[in-house]
């Protein structure tokens, strides 16, 4: 008898617990969410503030894409730390990004790079505005490419320390990071070109195989040197002080890596057929 009260006991204890569970998992999927939707409302302010056309609205507009990339990668910690990834909340965020990494970054590059042309070379910017609009929309179309290919296939084989492709935050931060550092809009053919080169570049390293370190695989729960405290300081100081120096330099050296990680690959692939 005393054994069956005991039992009833433990299983009304066990139901009470379950049932007080509940909500805070509901919490769990609800706090991801959250900064995936402060991620959409950067994207969204960065298209109005492009719109506006002044080059401090500009700037606003690239320093909210690369508050969106902040709430982006904080969005998946929190995600995969609490255990709350779902398919609802992956397909979210990947319409979010479509937005903050996708639209927003291909207008504020057509308004900064190409509209801006002077009307002493509209014989030029003629051929330059229909090119900016084409190669705008590419960048749109390899960043949706980006984000369905990763929703399919996931990270590259071997573990999670790899993408598969430029991220499309990376390539974002790369537009922004440019226009934050440089300011006032191209007002020079030539160098328009060379803008919408950048673009065609960013594009098809989105859609590419090239891979693209993650920092997936740092355990920031584990006890690290100081050295990396000290980078970490460094890093933060520098961005502070220095923003419009410091993000195009990091911007730029993460683009560039995966090439040449990628070259490495190449060439150590072809000594080690030659040595077999």
């Amino acid at each position: 008898m005393e054994t069956n009260g005991i039992d009833s006991y433990t299983g009304e204890a066990g139901e009470a617990d379950r049932v007080k569970q509940r909500p805070a998992r509901r919490g769990a999927y609800l706090l991801p969410g959250i900064f995936t939707v402060a991620n959409l409302l950067c994207g969204y302010y960065a298209i109005l503030a492009t719109l506006e056309g002044s080059v401090a609205d500009m700037d606003n507009a690239a320093k909210a894409i690369g508050f969106a990339i902040l709430f982006d990668t904080v969005d998946g910690r929190i995600a995969r730390l609490l255990g709350a990834n779902s398919d609802f909340g992956r397909e979210f965020d990947s319409l979010a990004d479509v937005v903050s990494f996708g639209i927003a970054p291909a207008f504020l590059a057509y308004a900064w790079g190409v509209r801006s042309l002077p009307i002493s070379e509209a014989g030029q910017a003629v051929h330059i505005y229909q090119l900016g609009w084409l190669v705008s929309f590419f960048f749109v179309v390899c960043c949706a490419w980006r984000l369905a290919r990763f929703n399919v296939q996931g990270m590259a084989p071997g573990g999670s320390g790899y993408f598969v492709g430029m991220p499309t935050p990376a390539a974002a931060g790369m537009i922004a990071a440019t226009v934050h550092a440089i300011g006032f809009p191209i007002i020079s053919v030539r160098f328009s070109v060379l803008w919408l080169l950048l673009m065609v570049g960013l594009g098809v390293l989105m859609s590419s195989t090239v891979r693209h370190f993650a920092f997936k695989n740092i355990r920031w729960n584990r006890r690290q040197s100081s050295r990396a405290f000290v980078l970490i300081a460094l890093a933060i100081g520098s961005i502070v002080l220095y923003s419009h120096l410091a993000l195009l330099l990091i911007a730029s050296a993460y683009c560039v890596h995966g090439i040449v990680l990628e070259l490495v690959r190449l060439v150590r692939h072809r000594l080690t057929s030659r040595l077999a």
